[in-house]
């Protein structure tokens, strides 16, 4: 749970590059014309996305790409991928807000005082969205809800017959951009930022997802917890918590839980890196590709995203929590 390793780097908000920033010509046949990858996902056309609805920008359609590929990682059905689309044409246009009523933040318009989450998972798209998906999914009865009722039942909003007027257009947005077959691709080294995260697994996306939402919290030893702060650890810990696998609780325990990554093998993004000083482990990060890591480092300075090694340093080892196996809500 020590300290490691030099400056931060700015990071924007985390996004799935799934169909982002495609115009009227065509997502697939811009971005898939021969079956390319796509951050995570290694996408083909299946059908004849349009890619684009008139009247909307390449950021709202980016942003409902998001949307969609977070209810297709979950296991949601079509319609509940209109159901957060037209929830996200109300409360903002498909646009990822950093104001609001009151304290309202991001796609849905979701309040940190309300507990869904920190400002800065309220503007992460996928972070928003993830829980967007988990508050439908854990209402009775949704699937034969109208679109309209069904957002009423996630928002809760003062205006509750607002979200019908948007049915046609989530229909048809939810057309362009989910005629793409995606499935997870290789572990591959990525850009190394917030952005353009490339995983080979959910449990990779999740836990890189929820640390990436909590960039810029303080720095605190002993801290386990979004409302005060972390430490090394407790990021590492909370972060794979997300994705339904359980970690010990110190950087020294987490090495010795593995599963190891063999020496001279690649890390792929979701690895944790570990450092030590003669032999006693001090401090982890997680890996996000493209040489960086996004960690808590030390007392005075905030989580951020850094380099994980150079020249010098004491790196010591990854392990890779995301080929454990998850049961009953932990990992064995």
């Amino acid at each position: 749970m020590g300290s490691k390793i030099g400056a931060g780097i700015a990071a924007a908000v985390l996004a799935i590059p799934l169909l982002i920033g495609a115009q009227a010509t065509g997502i697939v046949g811009q971005l898939f014309s021969s079956g390319s990858s796509a951050g995570s996902l290694t996408c083909t056309p299946d059908g004849a996305p349009t890619g684009s609805v008139p009247g909307m920008t390449a950021e709202q359609m980016g942003n409902a790409a998001v949307i969609v590929a977070i209810g297709k990682q979950r296991g949601v059905p079509e319609p509940g991928w209109m159901v957060a689309i037209a929830a996200a044409l109300q409360e903002s246009g498909l646009r990822n807000l950093s104001y609001g009523d009151r304290d309202s933040l991001g796609l849905f318009q979701q309040r940190p005082s309300m507990g869904w989450g920190s400002p800065a998972q309220l503007t992460t798209p996928a972070y928003a969205a993830t829980t967007f998906f988990e508050h439908l999914q854990a209402t009775p009865g949704w699937q034969q809800m109208s679109v309209t009722d069904a957002a009423q039942a996630v928002q809760r909003s003062g205006f509750p017959h607002a979200y019908a007027k948007h049915e046609d257009a989530a229909r048809a947005i939810v057309a362009a951009v989910s005629g793409v077959r995606c499935e997870p691709a290789p572990a591959v080294t990525g850009p190394g930022n917030c952005d353009t995260i490339q995983v080979a697994s959910p449990a990779a996306m999740a836990a890189i997802n929820y640390a990436c939402g909590q960039r810029k919290l303080p720095y605190l030893w002993g801290g386990t917890s979004p409302d005060t702060g972390f430490d090394c650890s407790g990021l590492t810990q909370a972060a794979y918590a997300a994705a339904g696998i359980a970690l010990p609780r110190t950087s020294r325990e987490q090495y010795a839980a593995g599963p190891h990554v063999p020496a001279g093998q690649p890390l792929a993004p979701g690895d944790l890196v570990f450092y030590a000083t003669a032999g006693h482990v001090h401090h982890v990060g997680l890996y996000i590709g493209g040489g960086n890591m996004i960690d808590a480092p030390d007392v005075g300075q905030t989580i951020g995203i850094r380099p994980y090694h150079h020249p010098g340093d004491d790196y010591y080892g990854a392990t890779r929590p995301s080929q454990r196996v998850v049961v009953d809500g932990g990992a064995n």
